[in-house]
């Protein structure tokens, strides 16, 4: 009997070569118990990153990841199961809305979600800024609040895909991040290790977002729906802007505090907009609704206050405190300092470095340079103009929520500094620059 050596598998990636989807699979479950170290482990990252994984070889890895660990069935429930994913940004807040807003349309959603890293806002800090809420539930856990509530949004636990945990770490730790198949390979092992009727992703591209063009945007939305198809799964793929931060709230409560004005129907502007959207593609997708009807009802679901009830019994669920969704500034942590953040030039709003934003508010500590640090859910910046709109020297753009006046001054410098102002009048950006619906859909 020959024994199986992994320097092979990482020899024949190092030369080009296309694997066999079981050693690929061989390799991803090795690593998950134990049996390949890190060092093995990161070459064969390396390797990927720098000569690629076909389509083939990225559904295998996936299939890997999600044998590494349990999956979540739910049963019959009695009404469609969609899953939602974005692949991060700047004050996007749509799945504290979506879910709950889907869950009040009738339709069910449990969401693995993810916590912020860098520039980008994680679902889950958020949430746990709400005294008391739990995110770490576990499998059957999730499947007895869909079935009771409609709606979860959990932690990835050790029980769920652990093989995408710790390549994830690695990857960061190696650098090696930026591949569109590694990408594609984490995001959907998560989303296929979740029964559901539909999937939706949102690709994030601009400056605030990990793909910066919709060049690179498409790809991922073409790979992650490659790995959809070949898991037999729907899915749907938006590729939606990020060339500004979506909402106005860049940090843990204050993104909260801005998702219930939202699911309130006290709120608009892109966030609602975009949560609007992705509802309505879930209603068209599954309950074959004219996008037109479905995106009224969505509306008139945070208008009636159908969405915002919803929201109140999950964070119950979750141990939460439900009075979040009537008075937030009662519930929520509040940062001791919060001065007005005014605009330095006149003009027009041009040009927005929403990763910048993102880091200055992720220095006030409502973020995260590394795993595991651990985050101030009270801190964070309010920046409310969008590309196109006129700004006034000295006059407010938002606010600065920070522990010291240092701090403050600090966030207030780089967010400026983040800002091209015109002289001319600048073309707002499209919200979605590409759909892929689901197979049979519109």
């Amino acid at each position: 009997m020959t024994t199986w050596d992994p320097r092979g598998t990482i020899a024949a990636k190092r030369e080009r070569q296309t694997l066999p989807p079981d050693e690929v699979e061989r390799f991803v479950l090795a690593y998950a118990m134990g049996e390949i170290g890190d060092g093995p482990a990161a070459a064969f990252l390396m390797a990927s990153l720098l000569n690629g994984l076909d389509d083939e070889e990225t559904l295998a890895m996936t299939r890997a990841m999600i044998a590494s660990g349990d999956t979540v069935t739910f049963g019959d429930l009695g009404r469609p199961a969609v899953d939602k994913h974005s692949t991060g940004g700047v004050a996007d807040g749509v799945t504290l809305v979506f879910a709950p807003l889907a869950a009040s349309l009738g339709l069910a959603v449990a969401k693995l979600s993810g916590r912020g890293l860098g520039h980008t806002g994680g679902t889950l800090d958020k949430l746990e800024s709400i005294p008391g809420l739990r995110t770490d539930l576990e499998p059957d856990r999730i499947a007895q609040q869909v079935h009771e509530v409609g709606c979860a949004v959990a932690a990835q636990s050790s029980r769920l895909v652990p093989a995408d945990g710790a390549l994830y770490a690695l990857r960061d730790a190696t650098a090696t991040v930026p591949s569109v198949p590694l990408i594609a390979a984490s995001v959907m092992s998560k989303k296929l290790a979740v029964a559901s009727d539909l999937i939706l992703l949102d690709v994030k591209a601009g400056s605030g977002a990990f793909m910066k063009d919709p060049a690179r945007a498409r790809s991922l939305a073409e790979a992650c729906l490659a790995l959809a198809y070949g898991a037999g799964r729907p899915c749907g793929v938006a590729i939606t802007d990020m060339s500004q931060p979506l909402g106005e709230a860049i940090g843990n409560a204050l993104d909260i505090n801005e998702a219930v004005q939202v699911l309130r129907g006290s709120r608009r502007g892109l966030l609602r907009d975009l949560s609007i959207w992705f509802a309505a593609r879930a209603l068209e997708a599954t309950g074959g609704i004219h996008f037109d009807e479905a995106s009224a009802r969505a509306a008139t679901a945070l208008d009636d206050g159908s969405a915002s009830e919803r929201f109140a019994r999950m964070i119950e669920a979750q141990g939460g405190d439900p009075r979040v969704t009537e008075d937030p500034g009662s519930v929520l942590p509040r940062a001791p300092l919060v001065v007005p953040l005014l605009a330095d030039r006149t003009g027009i709003l041009g040009a927005v470095d929403a990763e910048g934003i993102g880091m200055a508010s992720s220095a006030l500590g409502a973020g995260r340079v590394r795993k595991g640090e651990q985050v101030d859910p009270a801190v964070g910046i309010v920046f409310r103009p969008k590309i196109g709109d006129r700004i006034d020297a000295k006059e407010p753009l938002g606010e600065i929520h920070a522990r010291s006046r240092d701090a403050a001054e600090l966030a207030s410098k780089r967010t400026l500094e983040a800002l091209t102002v015109a002289e001319d009048p600048v073309e707002p950006p499209p919200l979605i620059h590409g759909w892929f619906p689901p197979e049979g859909g519109r």
